[in-house]
């Protein structure tokens, strides 16, 4: 906005027009129409109208190029931003568009930084039924099970994959179990009783074998999305149950506790350090798209209002709501932030 009765320098082109606007406080501009600007739209009318050489019998009226440069009081020279130029006279779709960039952003970053951890690894475990490997003396070891043992079926129930294996047989602790074996062009059965272990008060079967390291191109880069995917599938979860089981700041990390995880982290070396970064930037990418105003899921919750009203909200509107968003983020901030200097420093 230029303030009426602001001194100025015009450029204008052949026909009239202008192409720069000086109203710097050390314009030393010896060419140009100089004026004392009275008003002045560079937004809808694009005009500017004054007095030349603030001479008022020489009013003058100019009409302003939709992309004229501005030379500010400190010196600054930039753009005018005519009313079609500015971002609220994009359609809302690419307003939404925009406003998911920067989630977008934080999900592509994980899937990239997830791909690295897997070659920075050598490859990525096996999501197939196939053992890789079977650990010495162990059950399966003893029951004659071999890597590359293909394990098709658990007690008579069908193991497609290595999580329905490992399901089957954690819930045979205990007992006498029959496996569905294929070796080569061989179907064998064998039969053992998984060892019984205890985690978090609870008992699993477990035999002693892992899965395979899938050391393949395709393999590595199916895991920056897969795990990307299952990443957010967890943090959904646990963004979940602050509506079924209840909220609990426990369930949040602020930059005290971010520091304090990354700390950790880093003494666990550089895979690990990619590892921490991509899930940090899934779990950015998702809580920014939670509903709140002052977040990208908040603007894109009004763009989507704005949508199914046919008409904009009110600047003055939007703005009540965003700062409220806004005020209570800042809120959950400081709240997050001290439970996380009470929990790693006041134990």
């Amino acid at each position: 906005t230029i303030e009426p009765g602001t001194m100025g320098t015009l450029q204008v082109n052949d026909a009239g027009v202008v192409t720069k606007i000086d109203i710097s406080e050390h314009n030393t501009s010896l060419s140009g129409i100089p004026i004392q600007i009275a008003k002045a739209d560079l937004i809808d009318s694009l005009t500017i109208s004054g007095n030349e050489n603030a001479d008022p019998d020489q009013a003058r009226m100019f009409k302003v190029d939709h992309d004229a440069l501005i030379i500010e009081t400190d010196g600054t020279e930039v753009q005018i931003a005519p009313r079609d130029v500015q971002f609220q006279s994009v359609s809302v779709v690419k307003r939404i568009l925009t406003n998911f960039a920067g989630p977008f952003n934080n999900f592509l970053l994980a899937i990239v930084g997830f791909m690295i951890v897997a070659f920075l690894q050598g490859g990525v475990l096996s999501t197939h039924n196939v053992i890789g490997t079977v650990q010495p003396n162990s059950v399966a070891a003893q029951a004659g099970l071999k890597a590359n043992d293909q394990i098709t079926q658990v007690e008579h129930q069908k193991t497609g994959n290595w999580t329905e294996l490992v399901t089957a047989l954690q819930s045979r602790y205990g007992q006498k179990t029959t496996l569905a074996i294929k070796r080569g062009d061989k179907n064998l059965t064998v039969e053992l009783t998984p060892k019984t272990v205890k985690a978090d008060s609870k008992k699993y079967g477990q035999i002693g074998i892992t899965n395979q390291l899938d050391r393949s191109l395709l393999g590595k880069i199916k895991y920056g999305f897969t795990t990307t995917w299952s990443t957010g599938q967890q943090i959904l979860k646990v963004l979940g149950s602050f509506f079924t089981g209840g909220f609990s700041l426990n369930k949040l990390s602020g930059p005290v506790g971010i520091y304090t995880s990354t700390s950790q982290v880093v003494d666990a070396g550089f895979t690990n350090i990619v590892w921490f970064l991509a899930m940090l930037s899934v779990n950015l990418g998702l809580v920014n798209l939670v509903p709140i105003p002052g977040l990208d899921g908040g603007k894109i919750l009004l763009n989507l209002i704005e949508l199914i009203r046919r008409k904009p909200i009110p600047a003055e509107k939007e703005g009540m709501i965003t700062l409220i968003g806004a005020g209570f983020l800042l809120l959950l901030f400081i709240a997050v932030t001290w439970n996380d200097i009470a929990r790693y420093f006041f134990k």
